[in-house]
């Protein structure tokens, strides 16, 4: 094969971590994570399988004892007991140490690990949470097993070939509450997650429509026209013949341009390209190459096919020469057209004639590997094919119902996929098919989508599904349009977070329980997660309260100070909390401390490409770090070359000094010169007292303060990148706190009940300044539950 089709592997372990006898082999990868192999004729796989492509871990520390039952070898963290015998309950038992109580427990070979799960296949027609999750790597009793004894393996030649029959090959996962530890060696057992190019974390157009050339560019014209920024643009199966001569069976598989539709591909794609935008075509392989397609003559004489009868080339996984000509014949040449990667739409099951060899994770593998044949980044949009798909971003979770039931499954599912490495789901935001019309749940899901990691709109083939925002009532059009419009500026917090999965193998989306692994209270939240290294996010999934206007959703808050970045709201945390969101809000929630890098330019061509303007989020009450990454955005040089780092520090102390240190690294992707808007929340107006120098002299800086949410927003004009910023907010400009009463005006001011009510209530807070006195007040008014829980969260917020 290609050498393009060989990824680089270290399948080799250190002989110093492995323990062996006649029919047993012990790797000891980590402290904590053991390979236990069985083979009769006492030989041992050491290439790289499906799933495992590294065990080149640096020696570990144990010792081996032997007696008449058998082995004891030790880490400090495992104690594995082995009879020396083939594997049993009887004679392999692995117990957990040094650990605290709750994580001692043990394992018996053939024990399934109650594992926190990992991820599925596919949400196909899943409506809720009717969809089994496969095990994950992680759990609350502290082990898990990932049993590798059926993978295929990988050869020299970059091809596949079935493992031997009777071999038991199985990997110990023995983390106990060290869960981000236990995913990060999986990463490094079985590879890393790549970089995606900056293009794909902007906003992505999707729908399974019949356009032509002209609507979809008139619809391109149409977003910009309205300020929505899109940076992918999906093309569903339409773009292809669909209506053809039934003696080639259906339309469904095709590759052949509808030149009805688009009599111009080139140019269709090079003004997409032009207007900022990157394209991907829809494909469903399975019925091959048939005799009516443009690539049928070249393919059919490298893969020796009888074209006078008109046979086709049936698609074979299976065939290494079928998939170099698949490529080459049929994609290379629509690539060469302007198509920059596919969206591989495989439904046809799991099974080939290849024992165990499954055609999606063929096409997931091969198709990953060729799309970066030229150096450019990689990309596939497909769906998940078993641990170690987390090397082939991205995941399409495929087509789900339209109702709250499925939005509501979402944030669990994406979190809970991270257990098993697997951090770029893109689910069909708003929902594929069937369901019902609820403006109310669009504006939600989208919202929802901007905090996922993928953010792509898309919908089944029908003239009522378009997710087009003016579709909906002017209140959902705006939810939809500001958070189409919040996804391109945080495009610089998303893109570093991209590097820090790769570089530092953390997931984008992580489930609560990662912050603390040992607190029960985390657990109980599925739907929380954190948002890269600064954000914790809480999706409202449910209709608001009528008359109140708002949705409520139940959140953790960690110990420590916490603002929502949408109200600028202090909250104490260590504790639950109902909160109450309108239409246009959603609970996301940034820790003292945090450094959010946003930009205000929101065009798809700046969004492909490192901003000129960046405006920073810096939230006071404790110190904070922040070291934004960029790069050249759509090459493989990141794995080879270090990027431009900016790194920000703010010190929080007796003085509050806020630092934007000079670019260092790969500058030239950055532009020469950037403009900065630098919100301070949760601060005293210190206006009098502000500073701001360049390199240590001072500069003129424009400077507004907001008492009714405690924030200082600075604005400097162009700064070289090479320079250092300091801004000098005074003496303990920290200042957290909320306009309480301010707050309770406003929301009863839009809420939709009597107005003797509002009265009542505005009069009692007012009267008492204290939040626990105005609680009991507002108790005895025997007040709605809800009504209730609103002003309660206003008042003791903070």
């Amino acid at each position: 094969m290609k050498e393009y089709y060989i990824p680089e592997t270290h399948p080799q372990s250190d002989p110093r971590n492995c323990i062996c006898g006649a029919h047993y082999r012990i790797t000891l990868l980590t402290e904590k994570l053991a390979r236990l192999e069985y083979s009769e004729d006492g030989v041992f796989e050491d290439g790289p399988t499906q799933v495992v492509w590294n065990r080149d871990f640096p020696p570990v520390e144990y010792t081996v004892k032997r007696d008449k039952t058998g082995i004891v070898v030790r880490t400090s963290r495992l104690q594995i007991q082995y009879d020396e015998q083939p594997f049993s309950p009887q004679g392999l038992s692995i117990t957990l140490h040094g650990f605290n109580e709750a994580h001692r427990g043990g394992w018996h070979y053939g024990d399934k690990a109650e594992d926190l799960k990992g991820t599925a296949r596919t949400l196909d027609e899943v409506d809720g949470d009717n969809v089994t999750l496969e095990s994950g790597l992680v759990s609350r009793g502290g082990f898990a097993v990932l049993d590798d004894s059926r993978s295929l393996l990988l050869t020299k030649d970059g091809w596949l070939a079935p493992r031997k029959a009777g071999v038991q090959d199985l990997y110990f996962f023995g983390y106990g509450p060290d869960y981000l530890e236990a995913v990060q060696d999986f990463y490094r057992l079985s590879g890393p997650a790549p970089m995606l190019p900056r293009y794909a974390l902007g906003n992505w157009w999707s729908r399974y429509y019949p356009y032509s050339a002209q609507s979809y560019l008139e619809l391109m014209d149409r977003f910009e026209k309205e300020e929505m920024p899109f940076t992918v643009g999906v093309l569903d199966m339409d773009w292809h013949l669909v209506d053809i001569d039934p003696k080639y069976g259906s339309g469904w598989t095709g590759f052949t341009w509808n030149r009805d539709l688009f009599p111009d591909p080139e140019g269709l794609l090079r003004t997409l390209h032009e207007k900022g935008l990157r394209v991907t075509l829809n494909l469903h392989p399975a019925d091959g190459i048939r005799a009516y397609e443009e690539a049928y003559p070249v393919l059919a004489e490298h893969m020796q096919v009888d074209t006078q009868n008109g046979d086709p080339v049936n698609f074979d996984p299976c065939d290494p020469d079928f998939l170099q000509y698949y490529y080459e014949d049929v994609l290379h040449p629509l690539e060469a057209q302007g198509v920059d990667f596919w969206w591989i739409d495989w439904q046809q099951g799991t099974k080939t004639r290849m024992a165990g060899l499954d055609p999606l994770w063929v096409l997931n593998h091969y198709g990953y590997l060729d799309t970066g044949r030229d150096g450019k980044r990689s990309l596939n949009l497909s769906r998940y094919a078993g641990p170690g798909s987390h090397r082939y971003p991205l995941g399409f979770s495929g087509d789900t119902i339209v109702t709250w039931e499925s939005l509501a499954f979402q944030p669990y599912f994406t979190a809970t996929a991270s257990n098993i490495g697997y951090c770029w789901w893109s689910h069909d935001i708003g929902g594929h098919m069937q369901g019902y019309k609820d403006d109310e749940l669009m504006a939600r899901w989208t919202q929802y989508g901007v905090f996922s990691p993928i953010m792509r709109l898309h919908s089944s083939c029908s003239e009522f599904y378009g997710k087009e925002p003016w579709r909906y009532k002017a209140e959902t059009a705006a939810a939809m349009k500001d958070a189409l419009q919040l996804r391109h500026r945080m495009l610089p917090y998303l893109y570093t977070m991209n590097h820090r999965c790769y570089a530092d193998r953390v997931p984008l989306v992580l489930p609560l329980y990662y912050g603390a692994p040992e607190e029960a209270e985390r657990y109980r939240y599925p739907n929380e997660y954190y948002f890269g290294s600064e954000l914790l996010v809480a999706p409202i999934t449910t209709p608001r309260i009528k008359g109140l206007n708002a949705a409520k959703e139940k959140v953790y808050l960690p110990a420590g100070l916490w603002y929502d970045i949408f109200e600028n709201r202090a909250y104490r945390g260590g504790r639950a909390v109902t909160v109450y969101r309108p239409l246009d809000k959603v609970p996301v929630f940034a820790k003292a401390g945090a450094i959010l890098p946003f930009t205000d330019e929101i065009d798809p061509n700046h969004a492909v490409g490192n901003p000129d303007q960046l405006h920073l989020y810096v939230y006071l009450g404790a110190d904070g770090a922040f070291t934004l990454y960029e790069d050249d955005n759509e090459t493989c040089r990141y794995q080879t070359e270090d990027g431009a780092l900016t790194p920000m520090t703010l010190t929080d102390g007796e003085q509050t000094v806020f630092r934007v240190g000079p670019a260092r690294g790969e500058t030239r992707w950055l532009p020469a010169q950037r403009r900065y808007k630098l919100d301070f929340v949760g601060c005293r107006d210190c206006t009098g007292e502000l500073s701001v120098c360049v390199d240590g002299q001072p500069v003129t800086f424009d400077a507004v303060y907001d008492e009714s949410t405690r924030t200082l927003c600075v604005e400097l004009e162009a700064v070289p990148v090479s320079s250092e910023i300091t801004v000098s907010l005074g003496a303990h400009a920290a200042d957290p706190g909320n306009d309480v009463q301010g707050e309770v005006f406003r929301f009863l001011d839009q809420a939709e009940i009597d107005f003797p009510s509002k009265d009542r209530i505005y009069a009692t807070v007012c009267a008492q300044p204290d939040s626990g006195t105005a609680l009991s007040d507002l108790f005895a008014l025997d007040l709605p539950e809800d009504l209730y829980g609103a002003l309660s969260e206003l008042l003791t917020a903070y």
